[in-house]
């Protein structure tokens, strides 16, 4: 008898959660057993039920997708994670892949296509949209060629990687410590931290710079 496989659907728009819950359980045996409306709820969700797998949307609230994949790897390594967004950046394929991902397909895919992903991911074998697939072996067969620097926000810390977009999203410092948890200290010295690695002068650079990285969605 085949396992159930127990999936975590996280995206902020609840009709694409209910859509993809009608899709995916139509398989037997294949259950989703929590929903996340936000990058930290995802994170709660995946410690609190062990899915097996976790359909990822990207541009979340309160944490970016990226960042909850990178907490939801640590705290369950055994957990395979499939990006499924409708931002088609190359750049941010490749650090998702990079990150952790097993799986990267986008929104514009058929059911299908969306079930054979979690199939494969099931089967713990990854699974690209083509122009990813297309995309990852140009960037490896160029990269003998040339030393590319990682992006500076890879070199901040995760709690630092937080409290970027928390900031960015235009929250305060008390507002930041609140939801973390923390000290209003703690978080104006983790801030001057990411400042200083990013060479930012100012707020506006650092709220640019997560748009531009799409850390968060304007």
């Amino acid at each position: 008898m085949m396992n159930q496989v127990r999936i975590l659907i996280a995206d902020d728009y609840e009709v694409v959660r209910r859509g993809m819950r009608c899709i995916l359980e139509v398989i037997p045996h294949w259950k989703v057993v929590a929903e996340a409306a936000t990058g930290r709820e995802a994170v709660e969700k995946a410690a609190e039920f062990k899915p097996d797998i976790v359909l990822l949307d990207i541009g979340m609230p309160e944490l970016s997708g990226l960042e909850a994949m990178r907490q939801i790897l640590k705290n369950t390594p055994e957990t395979k994670v499939l990006i499924f967004t409708e931002d088609e950046s190359e750049d941010l394929a490749r650090a998702a892949l990079e990150s952790g991902a097993l799986g990267y397909l986008f929104k514009s895919a058929t059911n299908q296509q969306l079930l054979a992903a979690v199939e494969s991911l099931r089967q713990d074998r990854p699974y690209l949209a083509p122009s990813v697939s297309r995309m990852m072996l140009e960037l490896y067969r160029n990269r003998s060629e040339t030393n590319e620097a990682r992006p500076n926000h890879q070199r901040l810390t995760p709690r630092e990687r937080e409290i970027l977009q928390s900031v960015a999203e235009g929250n305060s410092t008390k507002e930041v410590a609140s939801r973390l948890h923390v000290s209003p200290k703690t978080v104006e010295t983790h801030r001057a931290n990411i400042m200083r690695k990013l060479q930012f002068s100012s707020l506006a650079d650092l709220v640019r710079y997560a748009i531009r990285n799409r850390i968060i969605t304007p």
